[in-house]
């Protein structure tokens, strides 16, 4: 069987979901996107161009990917459906990444603000996807009102940390029925690996990529190592063992017939 991931009617066989920042131009953009094998794209509205068809962000992105917009700069759940409203208003579609920043220094979401937000917008018939700290009360609030999914970040955006989050997203895959999608601060295809491998239903990555010597190779990697990590999830990763064990057996193989 397939193993594909069914999120807010659609069924989507990558794992590996993209953002569009910090890329030089929009060609590399385009084909790094096309390598990554992403279906989801998420695009800050504030860098589309509704006006311009030649600098429409949106002219290149794949057509078989499904554009996320997000609600980068917002600073309140106010501006956040203000900003989700007018990316539906504009064409932009209504799957919305929820991003509500009040924090200047590191950039760590408001999840209170985040989970007002999602409240309104789920009951507007959006596709929402909570970006978040992970907390396990709020993230099945942000369930429970009608998200998607939720979207833990892994450490603080374009710090390339990787998952020092990791055993409250050990918790949240445990316990939140819903999808749990990684974003923010993975730097290397393992930290992507080591997510999948924890039972996250996808990852989002966007800075390690764009910013690296070779963003098209990178996505590849990143690609590689989602689906490393969710192949091992599925193969049932081996419990840790405090003592040691053999994988041949130690005797019976020496003996001499007399």
């Amino acid at each position: 069987m397939k193993d594909l991931l069914e999120i807010g009617g659609k069924t989507i066989k990558s794992r590996l979901f993209i953002g569009t920042g910090k890329f030089s131009d929009y060609s590399l953009m385009e084909e790094t996107i096309e390598s990554s094998g992403a279906e989801i794209v998420t695009v800050a509205l504030r860098r589309v161009d509704f006006e311009s068809k030649k600098d429409n962000i949106l002219n290149y992105i794949p057509d078989r990917c499904t554009v996320m917009i997000n609600t980068s700069g917002a600073r309140n759940a106010d501006e956040a459906v203000r900003i989700a409203r007018l990316a539906k208003a504009s064409g932009a579609g209504q799957w919305i990444k929820i991003e509500v920043i009040r924090d200047n220094k590191y950039l760590l979401p408001d999840n209170l603000e985040t989970l007002k937000a999602a409240e309104v917008l789920a009951k507007e018939g959006f596709v929402v996807f909570p970006y978040m700290s992970p907390d396990i009360s709020i993230a099945k609030k942000m369930i429970e009102c009608g998200a998607a999914a939720v979207m833990p970040l892994g450490s603080p955006i374009g710090s390339n940390r990787g998952l020092k989050t990791e055993e409250l997203i050990r918790i949240m895959v445990e316990e939140v029925k819903a999808p749990v999608i990684v974003d923010a601060g993975l730097g290397r295809p393992s930290d992507a690996c080591e997510c999948m491998e924890l039972g996250c239903a996808a990852v989002l990555v966007n800075t390690a990529i764009a910013i690296s010597k070779d963003p098209v190779n990178m996505a590849k990697a990143f690609r590689e190592g989602v689906t490393a990590g969710r192949q091992a999830y599925l193969c049932g990763i081996p419990k840790e063992n405090n003592t040691a064990s053999a994988s041949s057996p130690l005797t019976g193989f020496l003996r001499q017939d007399k």
